[in-house]
């Protein structure tokens, strides 16, 4: 059985190595003489002193008390990403494809339209209460973060989510698992007909509730998809 505490001391070890790898790797840029980057000898200054940077990684992993939620989704991920019969799964598979099943249920029965109507009433009790912090701050990005970056359903569904000032931009996500549903029979959707009808149009609905004016884009010769504030 694993020492207490060995599953949180590789994690830690872990997210050093990816903090020094993005800050310029173990070199430390020209005239640092090797080892970690200069701002992370700053942050871990003091050693284990009460308080410092590196007494804090060394005792809180941000996960204390759940830890077994925190195994069961390691769990899980390694569990979908196994999984590759009859393709290679993506943590996002199960979403993508109940999207698919509903849109196409909605489609054959020619109200796909009220369906998205549907869906941006149901957010309309979150989107209220942000459109209340836009108005009382006037900062329209409150809008993309709270439809993007604070929205489980879209950043769990856009996995490269990129978040720039006033943009974001993402991979569409419907592509592979479509093509293959198509190649089944189960579905005569096309991407471009599954942007057009269901993602870009429930992204400018929730948008409008916010009193906010988007600007959605077609998928890019590359997948990409690019939501931006109106200028």
């Amino acid at each position: 059985m694993s020492a207490p505490g060995g599953l949180k001391a590789k994690l830690i070890g872990w997210l050093m190595k990816k903090m020094m790898a993005g800050a310029g790797g173990a070199g430390g840029g020209p005239g640092s003489g090797g080892g970690p980057p200069p701002w992370v000898r700053a942050m871990m200054a003091g050693g284990g002193a009460p308080g410092g940077m590196a007494a804090m990684l060394a005792t809180s992993s941000g996960f204390e008390g759940r830890e077994r939620m925190l195994g069961d989704a390691v769990a899980l991920a390694l569990r979908t990403l196994k999984d590759s019969t009859p393709y290679q799964h993506d943590m996002n598979d199960a979403l993508v494809r109940m999207h698919l099943s509903s849109v196409q249920f909605f489609k054959d029965r020619g109200v796909l339209d009220e369906y998205v109507a549907h869906d941006i009433k149901t957010m309309a009790p979150m989107l209220t209460r942000l459109k209340g912090m836009i108005d009382k701050t006037g900062e329209k990005e409150i809008a993309l973060a709270g439809m993007f970056d604070r929205t489980a359903c879209l950043y769990q569904l856009c996995m490269d989510l990129k978040s720039e000032p006033g943009k974001r931009s993402f991979t569409f996500p419907y592509s592979k698992v479509l093509g293959i549903a198509r190649a089944e029979g189960q579905s005569d959707l096309s991407d471009r007909e599954l942007h057009e009808r269901w993602l870009k149009p429930r992204l400018l609905g929730y948008a409008a509730e916010l009193g906010v004016e988007i600007e959605v884009s077609d998928i890019g010769p590359d997948g990409l998809v690019t939501a931006k504030l109106a200028a």
